[in-house]
């Protein structure tokens, strides 16, 4: 067995310091998946109209909201001020139930969320992460229809929201 301390020195590279580089490496490319798992939709409206307008969208297509969480305002009862930002927090047993009938641990990641938030130039997003990534490493194969229902919901629900 080999330890760091071992490799330090390998003909004459210092593997130290290589190590570091594909481990920072490493954390960027995570960085980078996870952005691209992300799916984005600006809208010209407010937070709280376009949270308004996804909500409305969402109870008309028949699923069921959850919860609203107001971080903007959470953030404020501790003296702290992170602008304006939202999470919808729904989803249907049509579309969940045989998801996590494929694997249970998708209750973990089930229901779907959107977050509406201010960027710091003002802009509002209205952000959600793909379901096919993020049920990517769980039991659930990869051409699961359900996946792609979960998928228009979300880009016809935002795309409604932001409009």
């Amino acid at each position: 067995m080999t330890t760091l301390g071992h490799m330090q020195k390998w003909k004459g590279i210092d593997m130290r310091k290589h190590i570091i580089l594909a481990a920072a490496l490493a954390v960027v490319g995570a960085g980078q998946a996870l952005a691209d798992d992300l799916m984005r939709v600006k809208t010209d409206k407010s937070v709280g109209a376009a949270m308004d307008a996804l909500q409305a969208a969402v109870e008309g297509a028949g699923a069921t909201v959850f919860a609203r969480i107001d971080h903007g305002a959470g953030a404020k009862t501790v003296d702290m001020d992170i602008g304006d930002m939202q999470l919808l927090i729904f989803g249907n047993p049509q579309m969940g139930s045989p998801i996590m009938s494929a694997d249970p641990l998708a209750g973990l990641f089930l229901p779907l969320k959107v977050l509406a938030y201010a960027d710091a130039d003002g802009q509002v997003w209205l952000v959600y992460e793909d379901p096919d990534e993020t049920l990517d490493d769980l039991k659930v194969d990869d051409d699961h229809p359900v996946i792609g229902k979960m998928q228009g919901a979300l880009k016809n629900l935002t795309a409604a929201a932001a409009e």
